[in-house]
C-alpha cells in the first residue's frame, strides 16, 4: 500500500501536466466559435468547451466520446490533489479515537478547560505530524474545475445534438441505465472510503447511501450528457479510491500496528516481572 501511494505521489504530478497539455491541444486545435463573456464564461466555461469540442473531433464528432475523454483528463489533472488530500484525510481519521478522548477528557466548556485540550490537540497533531486544515485546500482548488467541467457540459448545446450508443444526449436516457450506473459508482466509492475508516458514525454511514439516491434522482432529470459525466467521473472516483485508499490494505496496515503495539506491551510486562523477581 505505501508503495503504491508513492508511486501515485511521483507519477501523478506529471500525469496531471500530460492532461493539461492535452486539452491544451484540444482547445488550440478546435477551429468553431465558443461564445461566452467575463472571466468564468468567456475564458474558463469557454476553454472547457473548446477542449471538450476538440476532443470529440478527434473521434469524427462523437461528443459522448469526447465527454468521456475530457472528464478522464480533468480527474487526471487533479489527481496529485486528490493523493494529498487522501493521505491528509487518512491520518485525521487515525488520530480520530485520540481526538475522541481528548473531548471526553476536557468536557467542561471553560476557557482554562478549552485552552488545556487545544494544547493537548496541537500536541497530537504535531506528534501524528497533521495539519488539521491541509486537506481542505486541495478540496478549495479542485472545486472550481470540477464545477467548470460540469458547467461546461451543461452549456454546450451541441454536445445536446449528439448521440452515443442508445441515447441522445440533449436527452434523458430513456433506459435508466446511466442514472442506475451512476448512483452504483456512487455507493461504490463511499462504501469503499466507509470501510476504510477506523471508526464508523451515524452521519459518514447515512451519506454512504443517501448520495446515490440523490444522485440517480438527479440524473434521471437532466439531459444524458450530465448523466454520462456523473457514470465516469464516479467510476474513475471508484478506481482511484481502490488503488490509493484500499479499505482491506488499509485495514491489514491498522491490525498490523495494533499487533506491534500489542507485542510491544507484553514484551514490556515482561520485563517489569523479571525485574521484580
Amino acid at each position: 500500500m505505501q508503495t503504491l501511494r508513492k508511486m501515485f505521489t511521483m507519477r501523478s504530478a506529471i500525469t496531471a501536466l500530460v492532461a493539461l497539455l492535452i486539452m491544451i491541444i484540444a482547445a488550440v486545435m478546435y477551429d468553431g466559435h465558443v461564445a461566452g463573456d467575463g472571466f468564468w464564461r468567456g475564458i474558463i466555461i469557454a476553454n472547457f468547451s473548446r477542449s471538450i469540442l476538440g476532443v470529440s473531433a478527434w473521434f469524427g464528432n462523437n461528443y459522448g466520446f469526447g465527454i468521456i475523454v475530457f472528464t478522464v483528463l480533468i480527474r487526471l489533472l487533479i489527481l496529485p490533489l486528490m493523493v494529498y488530500q487522501t493521505g491528509s484525510m487518512r491520518k485525521m481519521q487515525e488520530i480520530g479515537p485520540e481526538l475522541k478522548k481528548l473531548q471526553q477528557k476536557y468536557s467542561s466548556r471553560d476557557p482554562e478547560t478549552m485552552q488545556a485540550m487545544q494544547a493537548e490537540q496541537k500536541k497530537l497533531y504535531k506528534d501524528a505530524g497533521v495539519n488539521p486544515f491541509a486537506s481542505f485546500i486541495p478540496l478549495l482548488v479542485q472545486m472550481p474545475i470540477l464545477i467548470a467541467l460540469y458547467t461546461a457540459i451543461r452549456t454546450t448545446k451541441v454536445l445536446e445534438t449528439g448521440t452515443f450508443f442508445w441515447v441522445q444526449l440533449g436527452e434523458r436516457d430513456p433506459y435508466f441505465i446511466l442514472p442506475i450506473l451512476a448512483a452504483l459508482f456512487t455507493f461504490a466509492s463511499s462504501y469503499l472510503v466507509m470501510m476504510g475508516q477506523p471508526e464508523k458514525n451515524g452521519m459518514t454511514t447515512s451519506m454512504t447511501y443517501v448520495m446515490p439516491i440523490m444522485i440517480f434522482i438527479f440524473a434521471i432529470s437532466v439531459p444524458s450528457a450530465l448523466s454520462l459525466y456523473w457514470v465516469i467521473s464516479n467510476a474513475f472516483q471508484v478506481a482511484q479510491t481502490w488503488t490509493i485508499q484500499n479499505p482491506f490494505e488499509i485495514r491489514r496496515e491498522r491490525e498490523a500496528k495494533k499487533e506491534a503495539e500489542r507485542a510491544k506491551q507484553r514484551a514490556i510486562r515482561k520485563a517489569v516481572r523479571r525485574h521484580k523477581r
